[in-house]
């Protein structure tokens, strides 16, 4: 009898979801472990590559800075850093429970086109890797370098590893934390941001969720069995916050209307009101921690 590969639960049910984002209509089973409520991709396709093509999302080319822009983004960092908030972007509060320093060896998961890495270079970090195996080059520059590698093949060291929504597109989430530990100095820290099964919007709308992202998310926690993952391999769950977007609302409006994302404006499907609308609600159900993504904060135990 087939066993949760989290919890070792046998009792599962069944969730049959299509390709949305490009409208291929592709259909995939998704399996939901009743006891720990995550959710892992049945039969993974042989071939991902063609569900991530050259439009997708994160690819490209990262923006570049002025050596003038460059310093100012330095100096706001370092602002931040002392309580002082000057229209802080997002990774600021993404990386404020951390214990970083400049020099802390740093490594990005899923990197894309690097341009998180390259904000990171602004504010002052030193030692800076990104990891993807879909990007179509490698990277290597004085500020940060991307490796066109599979997770499971880095040897390298860090003190923080990065999943910016990139966890949820890995098969095997016990072999990745078994491979966190190991890659992890003493009291290194890991980040993972990613879609939950704790959110109301896949409780109620299942296979239209947008986040569901079939196939390519393989694998979607909930906090209890993100808890269980860090307990297996002696990484404390010491933080979790909920910071899910107006997306999880017009993205599954936009699926069940039988529209995919890429070539929809949300603008013309949506009217000003209801776009509001999305957002406030977006920020309640993070504050009742029903929202449909969040942070996960582990650290790994010192001998």
């Amino acid at each position: 009898m087939k066993s949760c590969q989290i919890c070792q639960a046998t009792d599962f049910s069944l969730i049959e979801a299509k390709e949305r984002m490009f409208g291929t209509g592709d259909a995939f089973i998704y399996e939901e472990c009743n006891s720990c409520k995550a959710l892992s991709l049945k039969n993974i396709p042989a071939d991902l590559s063609k569900y991530y093509p050259d439009n997708y999302y994160s690819f490209g080319t990262h923006n570049t800075s002025s050596p003038l822009l460059g310093l100012m983004k330095k100096l706001r960092y370092k602002a931040f850093t002392f309580g002082i908030s000057i229209s802080p972007p997002v990774y600021f509060d993404w990386l404020s429970p951390l214990k970083l320093t400049k020099d802390s060896k740093i490594a990005d998961i899923g990197c894309g086109n690097g341009q998180l890495l390259a904000e990171l270079s602004y504010c002052g970090f030193r030692n800076l890797d990104g990891y993807d195996p879909f990007v179509e080059n490698a990277y290597n520059s004085k500020r940060f370098s991307i490796h066109k590698k599979d997770f499971f093949d880095i040897k390298e060291r860090y003190d923080l590893v990065m999943f910016h929504h990139s966890f949820e597109h890995l098969p095997k989430p016990v072999a990745v934390f078994e491979n966190l530990a190991n890659i992890l100095n003493p009291g290194g820290e890991v980040l993972i941001r990613v879609p939950v099964t704790d959110g109301q919007v896949w409780k109620e709308e299942k296979e239209y969720w947008f986040q569901l992202d079939a196939p390519r998310h393989l694998f979607i926690p909930n906090t209890k069995s993100m808890q269980i993952l860090g307990e297996k391999f002696g990484l404390e769950l010491f933080n979790i916050t909920f910071d899910s977007m107006d997306s999880q609302f017009w993205g599954t409006a936009l699926y069940k209307k039988g529209k995919p994302l890429m070539g929809s404006n949300i603008e013309e499907e949506f009217n000003k009101d209801e776009l509001a609308a999305f957002r406030k609600k977006a920020l309640q159900y993070n504050k009742e921690k029903i929202g449909d993504q969040a942070c996960f904060y582990f650290r790994k135990k010192k001998a």
